[in-house]
């Protein structure tokens, strides 16, 4: 006999229903050395936020693009406690479209609600989300954290609504606050003082309907998108590339007509590769601490300042993780084109 007995499943049906929503993020930590010396913690306070900060039913798919032993344990023990509720292994980098490629086929939801593990999110978030693309017709991406720099692409079909729409009103100011965009460019590497500088000769774009405001641009780090959508757009051909092409996911958004829209409220904030004393005060506001503050004092001379002498050694960097890291490929001659819009570095 080929078997002894029957399976005791077979007649039995599962109680579990997809929820609507499936909350995706990608994970990856090769070591915790180098510029990853400090991302365990903040891939834990991300999670935190989430599991302390989301009230709407959600079902968590996380994605391991092949980290270390270290997080692939705490991801398991998360498994075990059931607050996550997929887990999805590669034994290597696939790459950030890669596995936003797996991702979109895997989610059971009818919204995927995606990011990068390096966002932390507020209470509500989720909810102010869905507020928008359920308000606004044909919406293809909604984030959470404004940011001046995001205007530069893929916005022509938010303001050829504008145009079109008479319940719709379209208005150019600054109303982003300076204090939030200080902290993108922190969590950025970036020099604040210069960065407010470059951005205060732009202007916001802010679209409101029907009593609601939102920001007319989207973030590719951190949105929810109709699973539909998503997988229209993220199950193209397979490229590679281990970073890159985020821009041009959201152009290809844009130009199919789909809304690009973020909350007028900050609902989540970029992180960094870092958890700042700053943030680590502001998430024990939400009985979130179990993360470790690291006050980063800058000390780098005038000459490390000149761009092409940061450019030179950031290249020299590049060139050596992937050499530890064993990566070879685009992950970083892509760096620039995400970089200038806040995508993960």
């Amino acid at each position: 006999m080929s078997r002894i007995g029957m399976n005791p499943a077979r007649h039995k049906k599962s109680t579990y229903r997809p929820a609507r929503v499936t909350i995706a993020m990608l994970v990856y930590l090769p070591h915790l050395s180098g510029y990853f010396k400090h991302r365990f913690d903040v891939v834990k306070l991300s999670l935190e936020s989430i599991f302390k900060n989301t009230r709407t039913p959600y079902d968590l798919l996380v994605f391991d693009n092949a980290s270390c032993a270290e997080v692939k344990v705490h991801l398991q023990k998360l498994v075990d406690a059931g607050k996550i509720r997929y887990l999805l292994t590669s034994s290597e980098n696939i790459g950030k479209l890669g596995a936003l490629h797996l991702i979109s086929a895997s989610a059971p939801g009818e919204v995927l609600a995606y990011t990068d593990d390096d966002t932390f999110f507020y209470p509500g978030w989720l909810e102010a989300h869905l507020r928008i693309l359920d308000a606004f017709p044909k919406v293809g991406m909604v984030s959470g954290s404004p940011e001046r720099t995001l205007f530069d692409h893929g916005i022509e079909s938010n303001i050829k609504f504008a145009d079109a729409d008479p319940s719709t009103t379209l208005v150019y100011a600054k109303t982003i606050p300076e204090s939030w965009e200080q902290e993108w460019a922190i969590s950025l590497g970036k020099d604040p003082r210069e960065f407010l500088g470059e951005i205060r000769k732009l202007d916001d774009i802010t679209l409101e309907r029907n009593g609601l405001q939102v920001y007319a641009t989207a973030c590719h780090n951190q949105f929810v998108s109709p699973l539909e959508v998503a997988r229209r757009f993220l199950q193209a051909e397979w490229t590679g590339r281990l970073m890159g092409g985020m821009n041009a996911l959201d152009n290809a958004i844009d130009s199919a007509g789909y809304l690009r829209l973020t909350t007028h409220e900050r609902t989540t904030r970029l992180i960094g590769n870092l958890v700042s004393p700053t943030l680590a005060a502001e998430a024990q506001t939400y009985s979130i601490d179990i993360v470790k503050a690291v006050d980063v004092k800058s000390r780098t001379s005038k000459i490390l300042q000149w761009k092409p002498v940061r450019w030179m050694l950031q290249g020299i960097y590049n060139r050596l993780f992937g050499l530890l890291s064993g990566e070879t490929g685009g992950w970083y001659e892509a760096a620039d084109e995400e970089n200038a819009s806040g995508g993960i570095g």
